[in-house]
């Protein structure tokens, strides 16, 4: 059947299918708990990787944004790789829970190494820089992708998919939050009262990765894959899965909101700390701003009671607006040189993006759903699969967009910056992150899942108990 226009389909019949599959409070916070393990470990390397380079390790900004830029041609393959290998997974666990058990530990232990700095030449240095930043994003995806891939798998329920996601988000923020907020203390802490120490990123790093460990182990013994459809139990080919995509346009609009939306995170979040500490003269305040990211967590609690009166894709555009304007205020301030209108528009901007980070998820799952209604295949790897790929690529553009400016700019690491390397600063703090919400409020326009969600619901639950009674004969 062809349903390349849908937003034009009207109900052939009642909608009388009753979709339950709420999923019990355990598991729901168990859920939350695999981002919000996730953002400990990779808000790190996404947040400080940069600084600890340039100011602790001595690699030159420009080093590092060729290493994020070189680590993007690994993210054009690791990401549908492990979606492929989570559509061939077939086992007593489920397609995605097991990733949880397999990469765990590997990824905990790179999540050290990369915080690592051993005696090593120039050339030794950047070997060692890209091997453990390439490992972590690699094993990063192993476990990342199925907290997103699992997601249609847990639940067929619209609403409760929103509240995992809610959930999810909250956790995952929280997460953020506390790492960003308490990083540099705790370096310092085990460092001796130095931020660039070796000892105190070390340490801080082997106590973050532990602390995932034991979190992604609870993950994985109170996560359940409930919601079984004819190819969920099957490995389904690379050629089959790939039919997902085909005529998926809201596959298409979230993957390139998630591209875009993250490059302009990551460029604000990571070049922070080198605005507080070169722009404003006031280093300490950087985990201040960071940990406001707390603020988002009321727009994320109210993120399923908009989503149901205003729909989800007006409620992500409402956050991109707001985003928007606080990167506007954001300018007002560093103009100023004003603390208060810097952190007023962090608030602004936080409350913004909290509406964004769960509802992206939640629109895969919607994705995945419509890849089966319209091509009849249902693949959560290969589909979710491009959001780690999308976002990640997104974060390591940011990272080269990051390096490159500030080394044109004349960066130089703990020295007193030039006018033309504080202009740089403020780029990546401000103007690219303002790109970025701005094309991802645009692509939202063109998102019209939300108008038809309730007759693909009923069409697929039908489809679904047919095919499990059709496999029960």
């Amino acid at each position: 059947m062809d349903k390349a226009s849908p937003e034009h389909v009207q109900p052939s019949k009642p909608i009388t299918t009753k979709i339950k599959n709420m999923v019990p409070w355990n598991e729901r916070f168990s859920y939350g708990l695999s981002d919000f393990a996730c953002n400990l470990s990779f808000q790190m390397v996404g947040t400080y990787l940069m600084i600890f380079y340039t100011d602790t390790f001595g690699i030159s900004a420009a080093a590092v944004g060729t290493l994020f830029f070189v680590a993007r041609f690994f993210d054009a393959i690791d990401g549908p790789f492990w979606g492929i290998m989570i559509d061939h997974t077939h086992t007593k666990w489920g397609k995605s829970r097991p990733y949880w058990l397999w990469f765990s530990i590997p990824f905990a232990v790179f999540c050290v190494l990369v915080f690592t700095t051993p005696n090593l030449s120039l050339t030794g240095k950047l070997i060692w820089a890209y091997v453990t930043y390439i490992g972590v994003d690699v094993l990063y995806s192993a476990v990342n992708i199925p907290i997103t891939s699992i997601l249609p798998s847990l639940t067929n329920n619209p609403q409760e998919r929103v509240t995992l996601s809610t959930i999810r988000q909250f956790m995952g923020t929280l997460g953020a939050a506390v790492i960003t907020g308490i990083t540099l203390t705790m370096v310092s802490h085990f460092g001796g009262g130095s931020t660039t120490s070796k000892r105190g990123w070390f340490i801080w790093a082997l106590i973050v990765a532990i602390i995932v460990l034991v979190l992604f182990a609870i993950v994985f013994f109170n996560t359940h894959e409930r919601v079984q459809t004819k190819s969920s139990r099957q490995s389904l080919p690379i050629k089959e899965s790939l039919k997902a995509l085909r005529k998926n346009w809201p596959w298409a609009i979230i993957i390139f909101i998630n591209f875009v939306y993250w490059l302009g995170m990551q460029t604000r979040s990571q070049v922070t700390v080198y605005f507080f500490k070169y722009n404003m003269h006031n280093a300490g305040l950087a985990s201040f701003v960071l940990s406001l990211q707390l603020v988002s967590l009321v727009a994320v609690v109210l993120t399923p009671l908009f989503s149901r009166l205003i729909g989800k894709r007006n409620t992500m555009l409402g956050g991109m607006l707001i985003a928007c304007a606080g990167q506007v205020l954001l300018n007002i301030g560093a103009d100023h040189l004003s603390t208060g209108t810097i952190i007023f528009a962090t608030v602004i901007g936080y409350l913004g993006t909290g509406f964004v980070s769960g509802l992206i998820a939640v629109m895969l799952a919607d994705a995945v759903d419509y890849g089966e209604w319209v091509n009849g295949v249902r693949a959560e790897g290969i589909v979710t699969s491009f959001s780690s790929f999308s976002a990640k690529l997104g974060m390591g553009i940011g990272g080269v967009i990051t390096g490159w400016i500030l080394s044109a700019s004349g960066y130089i690491a703990n020295k007193s910056q030039t006018g033309a390397a504080l202009h740089g600063i403020e780029l990546n703090y401000i103007w690219v992150p303002l790109i970025g919400f701005g094309l991802s409020a645009i692509a939202l326009m063109f998102y019209h899942v939300d108008g038809i969600e309730k007759t693909m619901q009923a069409d697929l639950a039908e489809k679904h108990a047919a095919e499990n009674a059709e496999d029960q004969i």
